[in-house]
Parts: C-alpha cells; structure tokens; sequence
C-alpha cells in the first residue's frame, strides 16, 4: 500500500503493528505527519492502516505499508534503502524490538542474535540510514526506543526477569543515543532514548508473560509513553523516562559516570590490585 503524494511531514516506525508503535503511529497521524509503519505482520500493519484513514483526528494521512522483519539483512537493507530515499523523512522511530528474558545459559543463540539484529544493529543502520537526510535539511529527529531497564544491570536478577542481553541491547541504545546527540549538537537535528517502564503490550505475551501479574501502579499506558516522548523530544530531552519526575536522578547518574572516567584516567594501578 503505496502512501499518495502529499505536502505532510513524513514519519517512519518500527514495530508499529501493536503496542506503544501503534500507539505511536496513531498520535503522529494526528499532529500531521504521513506514516511509513513497518513490522513483519502485514494485516496488522493493513488494519492500523485503515483505522488510521477512518481517524476524524488524523484526516488527510497517507499511511504506507511496509513489511519486513528487521532481522534479516535483506528486510533491513530494504528499509535502509526506503528511509535514505525519502525527502520528506522528519522523524524515525526505532520502535521494533523484543524481551528475550531467559537465563543466558538457556537462551538460543539463534533468538539472542534476532534480539542482537533487532535492538542493536537494526537500530544503527536505519539511524544511519536516515541521518544525511536530516542534516542536509537541518531538522529531523530520531527516537530510539529502549527501556527503563537499561538502568537495572547493577540489581542483578533476583525477583526480576533474566535479562542480559536484552538489557546489554538497551543499555548500546542509551549510550549510542548520548553520544550520537553530542555529534549532532546545533545541526537541528535531534535524537532521543526513550525508557519506559512496564507497558501493556504484545511485547508481554510474546514471552507468556501475563502483564496483569504486575501491580497496577506500576503500569503504565502506551499513550502516555508516546506523550512523554514527544514532550521530551520538544524539550530536548536526550534520555527520556516517562516515570521519572525528578530529572536530577539521571543527572546524577551522569554526574557519577563523569567523575569514575576522570578519577581513572592514569596510569597507575590501583593500589587493591598490587602484588
């Protein structure tokens, strides 16, 4: 399903045949943009399509299909392509994406290198791919969907999910995002790593996961994760946590993360380590 020709913003999403994408491609149908919604499944995207058309808030929006699995180097390069050639690219969301929670002994490396393909390289190659676009027309933004979770490494497991490299793959999110925006400071283009916390989606019963088994305050909606986001992103916001409502948390983490690189940038051995 080919989108018309329009004067309206593009916007491209991964992942948006459910969840906080769909949700994401719902809300960018109404603020104006024509959509590129991309996912493996092609009825759901076809649905999202037609709800979309019928939307009285989002009159007017084109909504072109793409099915690929982001997994697979030949889908991905097909999306790569798509997002290079268009002109009127204003925003990507990297949305796609999967838990994999499993104790790591156990997990297939098959599936650990879907979730590799998908969260990681999937997620570089179409912010690639969409850059010089962007920067030729000095404005553009890229959301990076990651995951509160990226933040947990230091709890262990315990009562919460296994989750190695599925947190590894977020945790590459945040810090590509931060440093990519360091690169991109004054071009008009903006990136952002958005982390939100348990969500009910898909993404829950993919892994049998039944997403009423957590209390209720602390679930939280896709349409306000899309909200915050967009929010974020107007701000400036780089890492944007829906739940967070003190932003001096983060900074502090930051503000750590700076000091530990500084203290250890020597040549001398610590003394714990000496013979």
């Amino acid at each position: 399903m080919a989108a018309k020709t329009s004067n309206r913003p593009h916007a491209l999403v991964t992942g948006a045949s459910s969840g906080i994408g769909a949700v994401f491609a719902e809300r960018l149908a109404r603020d104006g943009y024509d959509l590129i919604v991309v996912a493996r499944r092609r009825e759901k995207l076809e649905a999202l399509a037609e709800r979309l058309k019928k939307d009285q808030k989002a009159a007017g929006v084109n909504v072109e299909v793409l099915v690929a699995d982001l997994s697979k180097p030949a889908d991905l390069h097909a999306v790569e392509k798509h997002i290079s050639e268009d002109k009127t690219l204003e925003l990507l969301v990297n949305n796609a994406g999967f838990g994999g929670y499993m104790p790591f002994a156990q997990l297939d490396p098959d599936v650990a290198e879907e979730l590799i393909n998908v969260q990681v390289l999937a997620v570089t190659r179409l912010t690639r791919a969409a850059l010089p676009g962007m920067l030729a027309r000095g404005k553009g933004a890229i959301i990076n969907v990651s995951s509160r979770l990226a933040f947990s490494g230091s709890l262990g497991s315990g009562q919460m999910p296994k989750r190695a490299t599925y947190v590894g793959a977020k945790a590459y999110i945040n810090a590509f995002t931060q440093l990519l925006q360091s690169e991109l400071d004054g071009t008009g283009v903006q990136v952002q790593a958005l982390c939100p916390g348990v969500v009910p989606t898909e993404f829950h019963a993919r892994m049998g996961i039944d997403s009423n088994q957590y209390p209720p305050a602390i679930v939280m909606k896709a349409e306000d994760v899309v909200a915050a986001s967009l929010a974020g992103l107007k701000s400036g916001e780089v890492i944007c946590i829906p739940a967070l409502d003190d932003p001096a948390l983060l900074t502090q983490i930051q503000e750590s993360e700076r000091r530990l690189f500084e203290t250890t940038r020597t040549g001398s051995l610590a003394r714990r380590y000496e013979p």
